[in-house]
């Protein structure tokens, strides 16, 4: 068993704090980065040979605003919109925390599809190149979790148990640990196997993430408080869950339409 006492602020100079959990967010984007544009020319030089990294540099700036847009509003409509909508000016207060994954997800998705647009570029291209590395940003952003004592995990007596003082004094599941293998790096080998398998098919990495990340958050969810504001949808299914079942589902269509019109 370990009692957690991990300070989330790292330093403190007093007018200015800095937090595990920003660096988990800038530390998972520069090394997203890095790693995006290894992958466009080892792999998808032959697909789009006239692509320039820059172009890929330029789409970072799109999906920051889009990671910081979508998670904000993801959380809160799905987790919290009753306080919001009373108090609609403390949405702004980001520093108070509250993101929401699949809400980054669907602002990355639409950030990424209007940059295309904007490029004549294919969306599914970038979308593959970003399924491959996010889960980079996934691991750190649930390590940032765990160090802020949040998302706790459910009671249990394993001897990896942990005590988060903040929260109460009872052992639980480390399920930010959990997630942070399973989503950041389990997703990344099964993400980029695919990626770099031979006659590989644009768009595949694109729902692959979808359907991957899907089954492994719920899995993840057996393990995992439900968000106490909300607890259990229909009295046994937690939000995190409905919307990871959403993702599979939207990720098998893409799949069954994409091969159709192959």
């Amino acid at each position: 068993m370990y009692v957690h006492n991990i300070d989330p602020v790292l330093f403190d100079f007093g007018i200015i704090e800095i937090r595990w959990y920003s660096l988990a967010y800038i530390f998972g984007i520069l090394i997203g980065w890095w790693l995006g544009k290894k992958i466009i020319v080892a792999k998808f030089n032959k697909f789009y040979p006239d692509f320039k990294i820059k172009q890929f540099d330029d789409l970072i700036t799109y999906l920051i605003i889009s990671i910081i847009i979508g998670g904000r509003l993801g959380y809160v409509l799905f987790y919290n919109l009753d306080y919001y909508f009373l108090n609609p000016l403390d949405i702004l207060k980001l520093w108070e925390g509250g993101m929401s994954f699949h809400g980054a997800l669907i602002g990355i998705i639409f950030g990424t599809y209007i940059f295309s647009i904007k490029r004549d570029l294919s969306a599914f291209f970038l979308l593959d190149i970003i399924a491959c590395v996010s889960p980079v940003g996934i691991f750190f952003g649930r390590l940032a979790n765990f160090i802020n004592s949040e998302l706790i995990g459910k009671k249990t007596d394993i001897f990896w148990s942990v005590i988060f003082p903040k929260i109460d004094n009872v052992s639980r599941h480390p399920s930010q640990l959990y997630e942070a293998f399973l989503e950041g790096v389990v997703l990344f080998l099964i993400m980029n196997f695919i990626l770099f398998r031979k006659n590989y098919k644009i768009g595949t990495c694109s729902y692959m993430f979808l359907i991957i990340y899907g089954c492994l958050r719920i899995f993840s969810e057996f393990f995992r408080e439900p968000d106490i504001q909300i607890g259990y949808l229909f009295d046994f299914i937690s939000m995190g869950t409905m919307l990871s079942v959403l993702m599979i589902l939207v990720g098998t269509t893409i799949f069954f339409i994409r091969n159709d019109k192959k």
